[in-house]
């Protein structure tokens, strides 16, 4: 393996030796070895022996990643003993697609599964539901393999659903580096949503006081600042900036261990690419998550930034659910719909008592979310320079589908966000019509 480790302060959470300088204590992560280096060539075999000695072993990969980094892997691994490879035609993280892998991997004790969202997931989904354990070997620096939670389609409704973690996540630089600077991006694009995420839970926490954890943003801050200043750097093949993009999307996957949630880095910016995914049907541009949510988070960032930023606060009304529109539109699941938003909306006197609040705190209110909240234009400016995608039209998407996506996505989850406070005072409609 090479000298050169950049795994940084997540060895430290590894070993349960980092501090939290808020609290001073200790913290540690159920990821039992997490490793970012230059290149892991020779050291495959000895990183899976540690994570799962004994065992007999599959490598889980597509076409794709078989060639990019499986077959590497599956031969690497060969010393172990019992080693199988099954080569999925076409991974989806669906009952069935989760049925095909099971059987597909029935003879082995634990998975190794290679690179890519949908194979990462459906592995870490489908070793949760058989009891079995799982390693996996990245071939992108996204964050998805540190989390864990798995996004799954289940009758048409997109969930984010807590199973478990990996033994060991593994960064080969040298392969990541490879891959598609699209991907990249992408990757770049689904870390920066920190900011609104952030801004979308803490505006719920001093609002009706629900549970909120920093301990995630204060782990990202080491990186965040230095990162978005490296965007251009990170999309040209520098190994150091890339690192650090890894790394923090290492640690953005690693947030739902400290909270149980994933509000940390999941919030309307989040809802707004499920809805994509979830209602574009044929014309889904075939864009990733990470594209999605960098368009999304943009588009957050400005309405945040065009609320905060005002002189006088929000005024909210009752949530108004249009049921029959939503039950018109989306049919069958428009009644998930109804119930998630249902769990969140305002009455009457809630709305009052709301009101009353912004009208006392507003100075203070706005000061801690814009302690928080990066600049539209700095956000801007870093996504452009590392090549992401800025609107609903470079994802492909028609406008008037991705203006929906704006304005319906707050019915998709129970989560508070700035979407509900512009729906709940009369902003969302204009602010959608500004979206393309």
């Amino acid at each position: 393996m090479s000298t050169r480790n950049f795994s940084g302060v997540i060895g430290e959470l590894v070993q349960g030796q980092w501090q939290d300088p808020r609290t001073g204590e200790k913290r540690t992560v159920p990821i039992e070895n997490i490793v970012i280096a230059d290149t892991l060539d020779g050291a495959e075999a000895e990183l899976i022996k540690r994570a799962h000695p004994g065992n007999s072993l599959a490598v889980v990969c597509d076409e794709r990643t078989r060639a990019v980094l499986g077959e590497r892997i599956f031969r690497a691994l060969q010393p172990l003993g019992s080693v199988t490879e099954f080569v999925w035609q076409n991974p989806r993280i669906t009952p069935e697609g989760i049925a095909e892998l099971a059987q597909g991997t029935r003879d082995a004790e634990a998975l190794i599964a290679i690179g890519s969202g949908t194979i990462s997931d459906s592995v870490k989904y489908g070793t949760f539901l058989d009891g079995r354990e799982y390693s996996v070997f990245a071939t992108s620096p996204m964050n998805a393999y540190t989390t864990p939670t798995a996004s799954v389609s289940l009758n048409g409704f997109k969930q984010s659903l807590t199973c478990h973690s990996a033994k060991g996540v593994f960064f080969d630089l040298g392969v990541v580096s490879k891959c598609p600077k699209r991907l990249i991006a992408a990757a770049f694009a689904d870390v920066v949503c920190r900011t609104t995420s952030q801004v979308d839970w803490l505006a719920s926490h001093l609002l009706f006081g629900t549970a909120y954890d920093e301990t995630a943003y204060t782990l990202l801050a080491y990186d965040e600042e230095a990162m978005i200043a490296s965007a251009e750097k990170i999309v040209s093949g520098d190994f150091e900036a890339l690192a650090m993009l890894t790394r923090i999307a290492a640690l953005m996957g690693l947030a739902t261990s400290f909270t149980g949630t994933t509000h940390v880095g999941s919030m309307a910016e989040h809802m707004i690419s499920h809805y994509i995914d979830m209602f574009a049907g044929k014309n889904h541009p075939h864009t990733s998550h990470g594209e999605q949510v960098g368009v999304a988070t943009l588009t957050m960032s400005r309405l945040q930034n065009q609320i905060l930023l005002a002189d006088q606060p929000p005024v909210f009304e009752p949530t108004n659910i249009p049921v029959d529109d939503l039950r018109a539109r989306f049919g069958l699941t428009a009644v998930e719909m109804i119930t998630q938003t249902e769990r969140k909306a305002l009455d009457r006197r809630k709305a009052d008592v709301l009101n009353e609040k912004l009208q006392a705190e507003w100075p203070r209110i706005t000061e801690r979310l814009r302690a928080v909240m990066l600049p539209h234009n700095t956000l801007y400016e870093a996504m452009k320079k590392a090549g992401c995608q800025l609107t609903g039209a470079d994802l492909g998407l028609d406008p008037e589908f991705y203006r929906d996506a704006v304005r319906y996505s707050r019915f998709i989850r129970d989560r508070f966000s700035f979407l509900d406070v512009a729906g709940d005072s009369g902003q969302l409609e204009a602010f959608a019509l500004s979206c393309d």
